[in-house]
């Protein structure tokens, strides 16, 4: 059994009104519009490709902004577009691991 998408990248959008660092204050919603128009404009997006998802926290504020590309779970900070070039260019369309933006699993909330 085949999944729907190939890959799915979660991005964290949470914010947080108690004053913790959370990823919508590092821009994140604005790398989630780039990721989800340039995939879209590289036709990855759809059925058997990519899915661009939000997501609530998940948990790693420390290293934010995040997201999280599955099936492979490997988690991603990024500091602006070229950042979520790469991860589109690299990653969701040829399965590379961008090795220099992985967030350390020491990084948690």
């Amino acid at each position: 059994m085949s999944s729907y998408y190939q890959r799915h990248i979660f991005f964290c959008l949470n914010q947080r009104d108690n004053g913790e660092a959370s990823c919508a204050q590092h821009a994140a919603q604005a790398g989630f519009d780039h990721c989800k128009a340039r995939v879209k404009a590289a036709g990855l997006a759809g059925k058997g490709a990519v899915r661009v998802n939000k997501a609530g926290c998940l948990d790693r504020c420390a290293g934010g902004p995040v997201a999280v590309v599955y099936p492979e779970a490997v988690w991603y900070t990024f500091v602006d577009n070229s950042d979520i070039d790469e991860i589109v260019d690299r990653h969701l369309a040829k399965g590379e691991v961008v090795e220099r933006l992985q967030l350390p699993d020491s990084v948690g909330r």
